[in-house]
């Protein structure tokens, strides 16, 4: 089993920048990929970007490119979301998720609201 704890949400700016963190423990070595993801009030939840523990290769959605940037630290078993040039768009609870030779493991989700 895969325990995941996301943390770095909160209230931006337009315009301003955060940087979510999710930790992973248990049974690392079954991840194969880790991603973020977000849900919005009344919409399904989709997908933000995720980043492979081997290669490193990486996906973002159209929405966040250029904007967003996935990375880990695979020495602290942690993956990053740097969001930088945030939108009102962008509010939504934002899900940590790791896939791999277990089943799916999901955060408990971290708020993040752009307003001003």
């Amino acid at each position: 089993q895969v325990q995941l704890v996301e943390s770095g949400g909160g209230l931006v700016q337009p315009g301003g920048s955060l940087r979510l963190s999710c930790a992973a423990s248990g049974s690392i070595f079954s991840i194969r990929v880790m991603g973020w993801y977000r849900q919005a009030p009344g919409k399904q939840r989709e997908l933000v970007a995720v980043i492979t523990t081997g290669a490193g290769s990486t996906n973002y959605a159209d929405s966040v490119k250029g904007r967003f940037t996935i990375s880990r630290d695979s020495a602290k078993n942690t993956v990053l979301l740097q969001m930088n040039s945030l939108k009102p768009e962008d509010t939504a609870v934002y899900y940590c998720k790791a896939s791999g030779l277990l089943p799916d493991s999901w955060g408990q989700g971290t708020q993040v609201t752009v307003s001003s």
